[in-house]
């Protein structure tokens, strides 16, 4: 029985999908929004909540946690979910994480990520991460109505990649991790999963202008003028300093590697940047 978290949204969707037919459990907050997928059962719980998860949890073997939505809280929310799916008897956690994860990541989100693959591995349980880079609709989303990226990403470069692709990995790994295939079923691994190249955001610009029919440019900010920016929207000041280190984080290289990890978990090349823009 593999459990997932998060089969409401995007990613979550995406990885049920690939997964009729296996005996499945989503774990939702509301059930009247859950996919209807061959093979699976809803269950009601939401992270963090112990006493629902371990219900919803039990006879699960494998968890597809997939991280919470951006939170003062969610590392909390995190570790109380994996204390529950432990407690619940689950054996393998499929966490998706992000690269680069650590205490002192420019990114702050990638250092709760972090914090949570340490707690995962502090309770023994076996685990796979799946870090990874920001997806391609971040970068076409980022355009402003007047066809400016802006953001403090100078000429750094990211491999970023597409959510069917990071669902495409989530669930070959998970129907490996259920099939009790031994040293062939990623336990203990830590993926990066990205795109086929890293680009600048001004290579960005050139091929939405080249897809799009209208031009489209980036505009480098500094990162006191990219806080200036997005403190005018009103949000909190942890989900501020994610808007704009997410940017900073492409400034200081720490999401230009380039893996094979989609490759070679699913022999299936990785979608580029231009590739999904023209699919849209």
């Amino acid at each position: 029985m593999i459990g997932v978290t998060g089969s409401t949204g995007q990613l979550g969707s995406r990885i049920v999908a690939r997964l009729a037919g296996v005996p499945l459990r989503l774990i939702v907050r509301d059930p009247g929004r859950a996919p209807s997928v061959p093979g699976a059962s809803v269950v009601q719980a939401a992270y963090g909540e112990h006493g629902a998860l371990l219900n919803a949890l039990d006879g699960v073997d494998v968890l597809m946690l997939l991280s919470a939505t951006e939170s003062a809280d969610r590392v909390a929310l995190h570790k109380a979910t994996v204390d529950a799916a432990v407690a619940a008897g689950v054996r393998r956690i499929v966490y998706t994480s992000f690269v680069g994860a650590s205490p002192g990541a420019t990114f702050t989100f990638a250092r709760d990520h972090w914090h949570t693959e340490q707690h995962i591995r502090s309770t023994g349980v076996e685990f796979t991460f799946l870090r990874d880079n920001l997806y391609l609709d971040f970068v076409s989303g980022g355009v402003g109505e007047d066809g400016v990226i802006r953001g403090p990403a100078g000429d750094g470069r990211v491999a970023a990649i597409s959510r069917d692709d990071v669902a495409a990995v989530a669930a070959t790994v998970l129907r490996s991790a259920g099939s009790g295939a031994g040293s062939g079923d990623h336990a203990g691994a830590t993926y990066d999963l990205t795109g086929p190249r890293a680009f600048t955001l001004s290579e960005a610009a050139a091929v939405l202008t080249d897809v799009w029919g209208r031009k489209v440019r980036y505009e480098p900010e500094t990162l006191d003028e990219a806080f200036r920016s997005r403190e005018s929207y009103g949000a909190p000041a942890w989900e501020v300093a994610g808007w704009v280190t997410s940017y900073a984080a492409i400034a200081s290289g720490e999401l230009s590697q380039v893996s094979t990890a989609v490759r070679d978990i699913t022999g299936v090349e990785p979608t580029g940047f231009e590739e999904y823009v023209r699919a849209q």
